[in-house]
């Protein structure tokens, strides 16, 4: 299987070193669960993203990105956070079209943090004539990633331990994984607060 035109179409926006800029969602609810999306036709379960066009902002590309993917608009989410800086994962070549190799390496994200204000009836994955999903659920916050495709799930972890602190009160056992399936959580930058970039 090969990464579809939506999610590489945008290679003229490609960084030198062949990554195109893209946002993912993190979309949580009143009790700090996690929207899972199942990608139509497949057994993966995913995070909302998709790339960020010619003009766009990281932020603009979100709140896109939420209505074509989840069908939520911006008074149905309140952000809490995003991470400080691009989160890469590199795509493997049998993935990318052959027209691609050689430009495209891969996908540079900015995470963001939702709480959904709305209920879950406002949640509609037919908003677009594509829809990226055709299931959808809440899980804990540190679901296993054996779901994820794997060359996504590094990031996955990235993201999911940065964005945890803003969630979740520093004496709160949630705040960190627990489990095999868990890298112990980086605390060394705990206390620091850097300003965000894009």
């Amino acid at each position: 299987m090969t990464l579809n035109c939506k999610e590489i179409c945008g290679a003229r926006m490609l960084d030198k070193e062949g990554y195109r800029p893209n946002v993912g969602i993190i979309l949580t609810n009143s009790r700090k669960q996690v929207f899972w999306g199942k990608r139509i036709r497949e057994h993966s379960w995913q995070f909302p993203q998709g790339g960020i066009k010619h003009g766009e902002s990281p932020e603009q590309a979100m709140y896109r990105e939420l209505h074509e993917e989840v069908g939520l608009l911006p008074e149905h989410v309140e952000i809490i956070g995003r991470t400080r800086n691009w989160l890469r994962y590199t795509v493997p070549d049998h993935w990318i079209r052959r027209e691609w190799r050689g430009s495209y390496k891969g996908q540079k994200q900015i995470w963001f943090l939702l709480k959904l204000v709305g209920r879950d009836c406002d949640i509609s994955l037919r908003a677009t004539e594509h829809p990226e999903f055709d299931a959808w659920r809440w899980n804990e916050y540190w679901v296993p990633l054996e779901n994820v495709i794997d060359f996504k799930r590094e990031v996955y972890k990235q993201a999911l331990g940065e964005l945890a602190k803003l969630l979740y009160s520093r004496n709160d056992p949630r705040r960190l994984p627990k489990g095999d399936h868990w890298e112990p959580a980086d605390r060394a930058d705990e206390t620091q607060e850097k300003p965000e970039s894009t």
